[in-house]
């Protein structure tokens, strides 16, 4: 009689591309859902290009912009603010690159991808921490494209704030622009994603034109390039550049943190490794440092005309005479603005609330509770002023978030080789099952590098949340390096302890699938 031979728990494609077998039935139970499953390969098709584009949607838009424009204002020169983000960018890549592999490879997203680290219910504590931090992005971003409505659309129909009633310290005409703003994005997320696909291929082009334009407008009213060029750095290249250099540093850094995350929840429709590494590569650092080096430019050239830095780009095109040039600007600073919340503030959270509930809460659902989340967490407040923004807000957060992104390289490629059991993922009592669904490894790596990094967190008197002295006053003098404290430091630590202190249940579980073959090279 001849044996039954049962079928492959997964199957590897040619290319190294995992998925479950088509003949045998999905995940069920409470921790899958229809937007939690893997992409099947047939469905990985984003290209070099669309990863591409879609960073360029990402990269130049209003957020963006301002937080290149805030170094200048901060006291830097052009060359200074540039070499600051194209140095951050480059560095941030890396772990974008690393962790994005998993994506093509099994189709899972960011809060299915944690799940082997973390555990099966221990990976809604970095869900969570990252749907935190992408919400109160969202609510930032819908502020900004909210105040690009309310100043823009003023300048087109009239002077609408100075008669307006107040109300929480503004106009109620902003706060009906804010209001226009987030409708406007609902109505685009329900649509799923591939809708934000096609829309991210023809607004990356269409920003970096408005980008353009703004440099155009701004020489000439400066009298041409070379006084733009000419602007002095106050700080200069001694003590008092680098002092604000490495806390700005960690600054740009944070600011993709939560993307170099959360990238599996693009790249798993990536059509191979291949499309998501130099989609990536040519996307972030290359149009990031151009946006910048057009920011810091334009930001200059308000300096020498207006005789102080202007480092908002939506107040800056308020002063624009030209009803035509308004009504462009508007549409730039709308399509940028979404471009990016939609992509890099939506998308993920979804996904993060969706493994919280996978029955209870869909994509859908977990968008829309972003949007609302994002209403509540008063944006306006991170946005007064460049020092609340840069070293309060992304330095803390970027600390956080490289602590997660430590625990995720370390597990997938020191620990796994990148090999991962996919049913497992979705089942309790599994390799990635641990203690009751918790990987203490993880939870103790998270905590120390965690404090590690933002324990020395400090605000100069009356300009932030924190201390003087700092949380901790002996790691004070780490806070200007949190994002790269947090993962180096989470990283050493999940290896030291899964190494010393294996996980008896993963021991005991077959070993996953063959290692993908020859094709699955990341280049």
């Amino acid at each position: 009689m001849t044996a039954t031979v049962p079928p492959p728990v997964q199957r590897t494609d040619s290319d190294g591309r995992v998925e479950l077998p088509a003949d045998a039935a999905a995940p069920t139970g409470p921790y899958a859902n229809e937007d939690l499953l893997p992409v099947p390969v047939a469905n990985r098709r984003w290209t070099t290009y669309n990863f591409a584009a879609l960073w360029v949607g990402m990269a130049h838009n209003i957020a963006s912009w301002t937080l290149a424009s805030s170094l200048v204002a901060l006291g830097m020169d052009w060359k200074q603010a540039v070499f600051t983000i194209a140095l951050a960018n480059v560095v941030v890549l890396v772990p974008m690159l690393l962790t994005g592999h998993a994506g093509p490879k099994y189709g899972i997203p960011f809060p299915v991808f944690a799940r082997a680290s973390f555990g099966i219910r221990g990976a809604n504590l970095p869900a969570l921490v990252r749907a935190a931090v992408a919400c109160a992005w969202f609510g930032i971003q819908t502020w900004i494209g909210g105040s690009g409505i309310f100043l823009l659309a003023g300048k087109l129909f009239g002077d609408w704030w100075s008669g307006a009633g107040q109300f929480g310290g503004y106009p109620w005409t902003q706060w009906l622009s804010f209001a226009l703003f987030w409708v406007l994005q609902i109505a685009i997320i329900v649509r799923g994603m591939e809708t934000l696909r096609r829309f991210e291929n023809w607004a990356a082009p269409f920003v970096i034109v408005g980008a353009i334009a703004l440099l155009i407008w701004m020489s000439s009213k400066a009298g041409g390039f070379g006084t733009l060029l000419d602007q002095p750095s106050q700080l200069g290249w001694g003590a008092d550049f680098w002092k604000v250099f490495f806390p700005s540093l960690m600054g740009m850094i944070g600011f993709w943190s939560t993307l170099s995350l959360n990238i599996p929840d693009f790249t798993r429709y990536g059509a191979n490794q291949r499309a998501q590494f130099w989609g990536q590569s040519l996307g972030l650092p290359t149009t990031m440092t151009a946006f910048a080096l057009l920011s810091v430019l334009v930001t200059s050239g308000s300096q020498a005309v207006y005789g102080k830095a202007i480092w908002d780009p939506v107040a800056l095109a308020a002063k624009l005479d030209n009803w035509a040039g308004v009504l462009f600007a508007l549409v730039t600073v709308l399509v940028a603005t979404l471009s990016v919340n939609i992509a890099a503030n939506v998308v993920s959270p979804a996904f993060d609330l969706s493994n919280m509930a996978p029955r209870r809460i869909t994509f859908r659902t977990g968008a829309l509770i972003t949007a609302g989340i994002g209403v509540v967490i008063f944006p306006w407040k991170l946005l007064a002023s460049p020092e609340a923004y840069i070293f309060t807000w992304l330095g803390t957060v970027g600390g956080l978030l490289g602590t997660v992104a430590g625990i995720l390289i370390a597990d997938y490629w020191v620990i796994r080789r990148t090999h991962l059991d996919l049913a497992d993922l979705y089942r309790a009592g599994g390799r990635y099952w641990y203690d009751g669904g918790w990987n203490w490894r993880a939870l103790a790596a998270f905590a120390v590098g965690g404090i590690l990094a933002v324990g020395g967190s400090h605000s100069a008197p009356g300009t932030g949340p924190f201390p003087q002295d700092g949380l901790i006053p002996f790691l004070k003098p780490l806070a200007d390096y949190g994002w790269a404290i947090g993962l180096g430091a989470a990283l050493v630590l999940y290896v030291a302890l899964t190494r010393f202190v294996p996980d008896t249940r993963a021991d005991s579980v077959p070993e996953p699938a063959a290692p993908a073959l020859a094709g699955d090279a990341t280049a």
